[in-house]
């Protein structure tokens, strides 16, 4: 493999036609200019230069090697610096979150992509145990998760709190503990955790979600408030989904006693530097889910 370091010096040499000034330009001595430059000729197995005293002329072998090394070294130069460089709005984020965070966070991001059309945003919904593996196996770099991760690879941050309600259809403006079990409870994919959490809580009665006919399952964060709102049951949800919900007037929101919130966390790659942009979304987050 030719070594990028005796290739600049062949070119530079070429480029200034004289074996002392290349020296100086390069900070070097002549006789480890003309020793570089030997190097190339013994890997190569060719003549790359035909010397006349204190000049010299190219041999085809050096014309071709003068060309195309020129135009790998400019390619190298160009890599440097698109490495290097570390812009806050430009490349792309790749972001995973659940939908209740999702339904607000994700609109958000539209709005910076759209002030910065280099920054491209990639978003998906995830459960919470969902985002941690993506986060682990470096499939996306930046992951909100509403529980602590239990993997040492995943560095988690809490950066915002989301208040859980229960709801319930519009006509049914009793949260006691006989009403909730005579509509039944609309489940979705954190619908025991959300129950145990706010319901546990607030009824002494409350054991497990189980203490409720199932009336219904859902997993799409959007959908969940349609049963409710149709009057089949009632559902505990975080609060961005509940005002992401389009017929507000089908359902009822009730205050507990005891409100409960859930802790929203930051997870990325520990020990894997954030860049400029990923930087850029946090603060929108950030900002955001406060």
């Amino acid at each position: 493999m030719i070594n990028p370091l005796w290739l600049r010096t062949f070119c530079t040499l070429v480029d200034i036609s004289h074996f002392t000034r290349t020296a100086e330009h390069l900070n070097m001595t002549q006789s480890g200019v003309s020793q570089q430059v030997r190097k190339l000729e013994d890997l190569l197995g060719q003549a790359l230069l035909i010397r006349k005293g204190k000049q010299f002329t190219l041999t085809d072998a050096g014309e071709r090697l003068y060309k195309e090394g020129g135009e790998l070294l400019g390619r190298l130069s160009e890599l440097e610096m698109s490495i290097g460089d570390d812009p806050a709005y430009e490349g792309s984020v790749r972001v995973v979150s659940p939908g209740s965070v999702g339904l607000k966070l994700y609109t958000q991001l539209l709005l910076l992509q759209k002030k910065y059309p280099k920054l491209v945003i990639d978003y998906r919904f995830a459960s919470n145990h969902e985002v941690e593996r993506l986060v682990a196996e470096n499939k996306v770099d930046l992951g909100f998760m509403t529980r602590p991760s239990t993997l040492g690879d995943v560095h988690v941050k809490p950066i915002a709190t989301e208040e859980l309600l229960l709801i319930t259809p519009h006509n049914i403006q009793s949260s006691s503990w006989k009403q909730l079990q005579t509509l039944g409870f609309i489940d979705h994919p954190d619908g025991a955790h959300h129950a145990s959490l706010l319901l546990g809580a607030n009824y002494v009665e409350f054991e497990h979600d189980e203490a409720f006919k199932r009336s219904g399952f859902c997993n799409q964060i959007t959908l969940i408030l349609d049963p409710v709102g149709s009057g089949l049951g009632f559902t505990v949800l975080p609060r961005h989904a509940v005002s992401a919900y389009g017929k507000p007037e089908n359902i009822f929101i009730h205050q507990l006693a005891t409100p409960v919130s859930e802790t929203l966390y930051l997870a990325r790659l520990r020990n894997k530097r954030l860049t400029n942009r990923q930087q850029t979304v946090i603060e929108v987050a950030e900002q955001c889910l406060m």
